[in-house]
């Protein structure tokens, strides 16, 4: 079954000029039950450091031991599931806004500056949404500056329209749709490629087309895995924060886009480089 989609989607880009329209509800990979290759090791972690050095000329995460936070490699157990192929789109995250009414993705600058974080409003304002409408040429692209209660009502929301259980995956579950059941390193291997991904090593420091990279594809279909935009799980780090995973466009090196890697973030923040995507239990 999971070869077929990967077949059908392979069939699908090169059908196409570039990657296809997405459909009006999200396309899915199947992760079949059983258990996986979790985390990371020293070795591992230590390579990981080591392209972060040589892609930014300083230690800064190895200083902050960035890495030593990651679950150390062990074989975890899920159940079957089905996760969607890329992040949530602007498009989608429209009907969504349309349906409920509830605010669009959309940061206010003293706002923003209290989140102390390292990029500029200048560069957010470029994702914000206006009138409550996308910004001009994205609706393709991940939609962003969406806190974690807001994914989980769109989770909701989407549940109800399709009478499907949609929410947020756990850290687990998102992982080993990611890297596969062999522990990869990156969702298409051990070496890394900033031809496979959307990061900051050769993409073009901004969100791209969704799904749009079909060479970073992981082994049970997924896209997006590593790079583009970081991506909340439900799994729970300390102090209202959350697990995100996948690393994104602004970052190069790139040890972060690692499956294995984890950061944690608060559950009220909206990012430029935050994004999700969701999971249903397959039947």
């Amino acid at each position: 079954m999971r070869r077929l989609a990967i077949t059908l989607i392979l069939f699908f880009f090169t059908a196409c000029d570039g990657p296809p329209k997405p459909p009006a509800w999200p396309a899915v990979a199947e992760v079949t039950a059983g258990r996986f290759i979790m985390g990371s090791d020293d070795e591992e972690r230590e390579a990981a450091y080591r392209m972060d050095e040589a892609a930014y000329g300083h230690s800064i995460t190895r200083d902050r031991a960035w890495y030593a936070r990651e679950i150390f490699r062990r074989e975890v157990e899920t159940g079957a599931y089905y996760i969607m192929q890329w992040p949530v789109t602007n498009d989608l995250y429209a009907k969504f806004i349309a349906a409920t009414g509830r605010p669009a993705p959309y940061v206010d600058e003293a706002t923003w500056n209290s989140y102390g974080l390292v990029h500029p409003y200048n560069l957010a304002q470029r994702h914000m949404w206006v009138d409550g409408r996308p910004p001009e040429m994205r609706g393709r692209h991940p939609v962003v500056l969406v806190s974690h209660s807001e994914a989980s009502a769109f989770a909701a929301w989407l549940s109800l329209e399709t009478g499907e259980n949609w929410r947020l995956p756990t850290e687990a579950e998102w992982e080993k749709a990611a890297r596969g059941i062999y522990g990869r390193r990156f969702p298409w291997g051990d070496e890394f490629d900033p031809e496979r991904l959307n990061s900051h090593d050769s993409g073009p420091f901004d969100t791209t087309v969704a799904g749009g990279n079909l060479s970073g594809i992981s082994a049970f279909g997924m896209l997006d895995a590593a790079g583009q935009v970081y991506e909340w799980t439900n799994t729970l780090a300390a102090d209202g924060r959350f697990i995100v995973k996948g690393g994104s466009w602004d970052d190069k090196g790139c040890g972060i886009c690692r499956p294995a890697a984890r950061h944690s973030r608060p559950a009220t923040l909206k990012h430029i480089l935050i994004g999700f995507r969701l999971v249903r239990d397959a039947e």
